[in-house]
């Protein structure tokens, strides 16, 4: 069976959009971060950042290859611990913790990052209440970098709250049912020096409490480490200056209904504003942004690495989005083809703009087209947008205008490559009461493809491919 037919066949099965995903490039990114730890000599722990992605088999193939699971609301922690996660590989760091949400941990072992006095208050009285100890870690925010102080909604203020937090923990009466042992921070942001200083800051925290009779066992430095989507420097510039200047000469539009995606004019006509998407060419990324990170060093040469490993600490990370690096395709067929009233051509495909959708103003990677015929006619490039199935003018798949060398035709599957990490799910919605798209995954020593449902408890084997049919399909 050819890469043609695969994926007519699936699409036939399970409908449009399906979402693919590749667990041996999953595996392979587990790796890379594991090999900067070795590297370095460091008690390292990767824990895989949840809320990226919603399919069940990646909590599985987390825990079965050695690694954690960051989870963020009572589903996730729920449905980790039933997949055979425990105290030793989960960690709970959701913004809003109920009660339900924190006796689930509490009843399981499981850290908890306590982000506020609150939390505090509430986790040690229902620890209490349950006649266990609790596990916590703290968040702290408010790090210094070059004179300015870092703005984050979450967590303890390293300067305003800290010599609280070692007086309430100095006297075991004041929360005698929490344990604590370690600290947590996630920056805004990919700065490395910004990351290293807080590291640096926090270290200092940690040997304070380490000095007062305290064990701290860990520093959980987030996620939000780089990836690279794009080869190319120069055409990642050049998008961002055709951008702007599509702005000032709105027939140069490159973007439907010329959107800046966070560029605009001001009064005078002049481009300013910053780009509001994820930064998708960065040649410093994932295992060498986090080696940058802990090799910095303080003002006596000592790298962090270093001084992590003088403490005795473990170091953990949470990334998402760089862990499902080359995991994920979403593929969608193509319904119709029709030109709007400024002449612009519109496809239609058979999925909606929640189903491709993160916190990003758009997701800037080119898709591929699959044709449904095994030849194709030769035609005039065509420029197009793709666009979805809600009733909104604002269901553009892509907001930028795509050339291609011919107008897709009907029953044709557009790929969109590399969207495992925040692009499938994380804004998904049933509007319209349009199902969810389906879940594929592909994993095994067979090399097999198995429908995930997300929701119900359901992983059925469905498909079976060679290892080259694979191959193909996932790299091409």
């Amino acid at each position: 069976m050819n890469k043609r037919e695969l994926l007519n066949k699936l699409v036939n099965d399970y409908g449009s959009p399906i979402n693919l995903h590749h667990l041996k490039s999953f595996k392979a990114n587990i790796d890379v971060y594991q090999n900067v730890f070795r590297k370095l000599g460091l008690d390292g722990q990767i824990y895989f950042a949840r809320k990226a992605n919603k399919c069940k088999a990646l909590v599985k193939a987390s825990l079965d290859y050695g690694i954690g699971v960051d989870t963020a609301s009572f589903r996730e922690l729920d449905e980790a611990i039933r997949l055979g996660g425990n105290g030793e590989n989960l960690v709970l760091t959701a913004a809003i913790k109920n009660e339900a949400l924190l006796e689930l941990a509490l009843k399981n072992n499981v850290p908890i990052i306590i982000d506020n006095q609150d939390e505090l208050e509430l986790t040690n009285n229902l620890a209490q209440k349950l006649g266990l100890i609790g596990n916590i870690g703290l968040r702290l925010s408010g790090f210094r970098h070059a004179g300015q102080k870092l703005y984050s909604r979450f967590g303890f203020d390293i300067e305003k709250d800290i010599d609280l937090l070692k007086d309430q923990f100095l006297d075991s009466a004041t929360y005698h049912n929490l344990c604590l042992t370690g600290f947590h921070f996630h920056l805004d942001g990919y700065s490395i020096p910004q990351r290293s200083e807080a590291i640096l800051q926090i270290l200092h925290i940690i040997t304070l409490f380490n000095g007062h009779g305290h064990k701290i066992k860990f520093l959980d430095i987030g996620g939000g480490i780089l990836m690279n989507y794009l080869e190319s420097k120069e055409e990642w510039g050049a998008f961002n200056e055709g951008l702007k200047k599509s702005l000032v000469n709105d027939k140069s539009s490159i973007t439907h209904n010329n959107d800046g995606l966070g560029y605009y004019l001001d009064k005078d006509g002049n481009v300013t504003g910053k780009l509001r998407t994820y930064p998708y060419y960065n040649e410093v990324h994932k295992a060498k942004f986090l080696e940058e990170v802990l090799s910095f060093k303080d003002v006596n040469k000592n790298t962090i690495a270093s001084l992590i490993n003088n403490i005795g600490i473990q170091i953990r990370i949470e990334p998402g989005r760089s862990l499902l690096d080359q995991v994920g395709l979403t593929i969608a067929k193509v319904i119709h083809r029709k030109k709007d009233s400024r002449g612009d051509w519109h496809v239609g495909l058979e999925m909606n703009m929640s189903q491709l959708k993160s916190s990003s103003a758009d997701f800037l990677l080119d898709p591929f087209i699959v044709p449904i015929a095994e030849e194709v006619s030769s035609e005039n490039e065509v420029r197009l947008y793709f666009t979805g199935a809600y009733c909104l003018e604002s269901d553009v798949i892509l907001k930028r205008k795509l050339t291609l060398p011919y107008l897709p035709a009907i029953g044709d599957l557009v790929v969109f490559v590399n969207t495992a990490g925040y692009m499938m799910h994380f804004y998904e919605t049933e509007a319209h009461m349009f199902g969810l798209s389906k879940n594929l995954i592909v994993a095994g020593s067979s090399e097999h493809i198995s429908f995930e449902d997300i929701y119900p408890d359901s992983h059925a084997s469905v498909h079976s491919i060679s290892s080259d049919e694979l191959y193909s399909l996932t790299t091409e």
